[in-house]
């Protein structure tokens, strides 16, 4: 199947469709609202939600018995911000530092949640079958209401989010400037959060409980990498997040057993991969070209130099000198002595060299702030 067969099939069969436009959807919010949870230091924080919202899964079906997802979906939202708010109370009202409330809440919810899947799955009722699908995620079951409900909850969070944007990011960067305004940073807080326990919960239906908080954390952690600028990163995490929705669904639905949660996680990661990489402010690539130039820098600025003392202690600073001389100075190369040629600093000629008016004034100009440095 070619790109062309497969574009025209997303929008003429529906189910391929509804997957597409939910998982988008679904990559878009995580990715807008991970922005905040990068930035505020909480990269565990998506996964001990995930996790926590496992246990309201299994009692939300022991309750009411039946396997409506928005039923189930709303007992993983109320487990979700029970575990939350828990953190928060471990955190304030203990000395124990965030790493360790979520590690123990995490282990806590997860490992009750699994309990009562396995209550669930003994029971006689056939009706407990697939719950397990909330663990790592069914693309497939998506349905049009499903859709619905993400586009939903993604404009209501992108509307919050340009209401309350001035308080969002003056909570982000400086949480007592905030509180000195007048801001009840508390509410800030709950509810920023609250919309990210909510993507939390719309996305385990496709990607699960164990692999949701790559939802989260990789869009972010990609966009992170291109720009300093919050409202920029908000805007590519939602990009990188609705493109790796989409493009691991295409590969999912061209491939033979392949899960679609765990391939969309593997594209975001590729997004991250190649953000560290390629990125020109952060990335390794182009971290690792600038340190390249700036130590050829360094060693034509140090020969420079050098050429400069030797020149000085003439009166003519065309005065030639033999290039014998340069190979008492550790460093010095015969590439270095072409690039100072090329920067009209130096003119060889054979085997001797002299310094021009250009090259003695940047030299002196070099030695002077090596002086002063060394004072």
């Amino acid at each position: 199947m070619d790109i062309i067969e497969y574009i025209n099939l997303v929008f003429t069969d529906y189910t391929l469709r509804t997957i597409t436009l939910g998982t988008a959807i679904l990559g878009a919010v995580t990715g807008m609202l991970g922005s905040f949870a990068v930035l505020r230091k909480q990269s565990l924080l998506g996964d001990a939600i995930s996790h926590a919202a496992l246990p309201g899964i299994a009692i939300a079906f022991l309750i009411t018995g039946a396997k409506d997802s928005n039923v189930l979906l709303l007992g993983a939202l109320i487990s979700g911000l029970i575990g939350t708010f828990w953190i928060r109370g471990i955190i304030t009202k203990t000395h124990l530092k965030s790493d360790t409330a979520l590690g123990l809440i995490l282990s806590l919810f997860f490992g009750f949640g699994m309990l009562l899947l396995t209550f669930i799955q003994k029971q006689p009722n056939a009706n407990q079958a697939g719950l397990d699908k909330y663990l790592f995620g069914q693309a497939a079951t998506l349905v049009e209401s499903d859709v619905w409900m993400m586009a939903i909850v993604t404009g209501i969070c992108l509307i919050i989010l340009l209401l309350f944007w001035k308080e969002f990011k003056m909570l982000l960067f400086d949480a007592d400037f905030t509180k000195t305004l007048g801001f009840n940073t508390k509410t800030i807080d709950i509810l920023i959060t609250s919309f990210i326990v909510l993507a939390i919960v719309l996305g385990l239906q496709t990607v699960g409980v164990v692999l949701m908080s790559a939802m989260l954390l990789a869009p972010a952690a990609a966009a992170r990498q291109w720009t300093n600028s919050l409202g920029k990163m908000v805007f590519l995490a939602a990009v990188f997040g609705a493109l790796s929705g989409v493009f691991g669904t295409a590969v999912s639905a061209t491939q033979n057993n392949l899960s679609t949660g765990p391939v969309i996680v593997i594209i975001a990661s590729v997004f991250v991969l190649v953000s560290f990489i390629f990125s020109p402010s952060r990335g390794l690539l182009f971290k690792q070209i600038r340190f390249l130039k700036n130590r050829r820098d360094l060693k034509l600025n140090k020969t420079l130099a050098f050429m400069y003392r030797i020149a000085e202690t003439h009166e003519n600073i065309s005065h030639p000198h033999t290039i014998k001389i340069l190979n008492n100075f550790q460093g010095f190369t015969k590439g270095t002595l072409q690039k100072l040629v090329h920067k009209n600093y130096v003119i060889l000629e054979g085997n001797m060299w002299s310094l021009t008016k250009k090259g003695f004034k940047a030299a002196s100009n070099l030695y002077n702030q090596q002086q002063e440095n060394n004072e």
